[in-house]
């Protein structure tokens, strides 16, 4: 009978480690090997046993998580912030963290993390690069105003990004040297290319043929716009992981941190430990989608009578969740119900 080995690996940049035992815990191999795809083929081909691996989330854990797929029983991947035993560790270098998570795997008490499937992933870092554009425009937006306010020039900021007012402006900025005209020519310059990308990136994303039947039944929801559902999409990943309404909003971030000790339970502010991108967009579209959706307008007003701005808006937020995780699973549109003003 074939013995099944456990490989534990510690990836880094150029290098990585990787720690391979048997079942009882004995080493049969530990070495460093680059950080290649060639290096990682040839050393895979030697594999004389089935093996099962487990690797730290980093950066770099996708590539070789799906190139090292086809080699492998199972690989799994461990969520950084729950692998206190190689944080804590008095002795840490890459050999041994190497080992430690080999001995987690063989012994089944690897904190695994979900790894989206690949073509998620690479239409989430599409997204993300979006945000990264709408960012940037913004920074460019602030530094044009900011250049205006250095020479004391007087403009209208509704109007301010607008091309014929700012053509306009430009025209009568005859006070100023010429290095801050070729400036500000700059920055509108800039300011448009970003706009027009993330537009760009936007409209693929939309279109694309694995998600975009979850993306236009999710719009059927008053109040979710492309980028809300964009996100819920490509961040949540596959919905059926999901069986509950409060791992879902925990996930999101849209939830207290707990303290609980001796009978005593403390609440404090809203959990970090979550999906920063979803819990950013979620809150942004729960300040709007009141105007649109009556349903979220009674509960942000019921919940503002009793507590406050923040609390009604997270209230909200929640709400949303329930209902593009409805929709999500159960793949129909939403149906919109009249709600009664008493």
């Amino acid at each position: 009978m074939t013995t099944m080995h456990y490989i534990g690996f510690d990836i880094h940049k150029k290098t990585i480690a990787f720690c391979e035992k048997k079942v009882d815990g004995t080493i049969v191999m530990q070495d460093t090997i680059p950080s290649t795809r060639n290096a990682l083929r040839i050393w895979a081909a030697q594999r004389t046993c089935p093996w099962i691996g487990a690797m730290e989330a980093t950066m770099f854990t996708g590539w070789i998580y799906d190139f090292l797929q086809p080699y492998t029983a199972d690989l799994k991947v461990a969520h950084p912030a729950m692998l206190k035993a190689l944080t804590t560790a008095k002795h840490k270098n890459d050999r041994s963290d190497a080992e430690r998570i080999a001995d987690l795997l063989r012994c089944n008490l690897i904190p695994e993390c979900y790894m989206a499937p690949e073509g998620i992933r690479e239409l989430r870092r599409i997204l993300r690069f979006r945000n990264l554009m709408v960012k940037e425009a913004t920074k460019m937006k602030n530094k044009t105003s900011g250049i205006l306010m250095e020479v004391g020039a007087t403009y209208n900021k509704k109007k301010l990004h607008g091309q014929r007012y700012f053509e306009e402006l430009l025209d009568n900025l005859d006070y100023v040297p010429k290095s801050v005209t070729d400036l500000l020519h700059l920055c509108r310059t800039n300011t448009t290319h970003f706009v027009q990308m993330q537009k760009q990136l936007v409209k693929g994303l939309i279109t694309h043929k694995d998600i975009a039947k979850r993306v236009n039944l999710l719009m059927t929801i008053p109040g979710i716009g492309e980028i809300t559902a964009l996100t819920w999409v490509l961040e949540i990943g596959e919905v059926e992981r999901f069986t509950r309404i409060s791992r879902t909003i925990s996930y999101c971030g849209l939830c207290s941190a707990q303290s609980e000790s001796a009978g005593k339970n403390k609440r404090g502010p809203i959990s970090k430990k979550r999906n920063k991108h979803l819990q950013t967009v979620l809150v942004e579209a729960a300040k709007l989608a009141p105007r649109w959706n009556p349903q979220l307008a009674v509960v942000y007003d019921k919940e503002f009578a009793t507590g406050n701005y923040n609390s009604a808006t997270l209230a909200v937020a929640r709400k949303i969740v329930a209902y593009m995780l409805a929709v999500d699973k159960n793949q129909r549109a939403f149906q919109i119900q009249e709600v009664k003003i008493a």
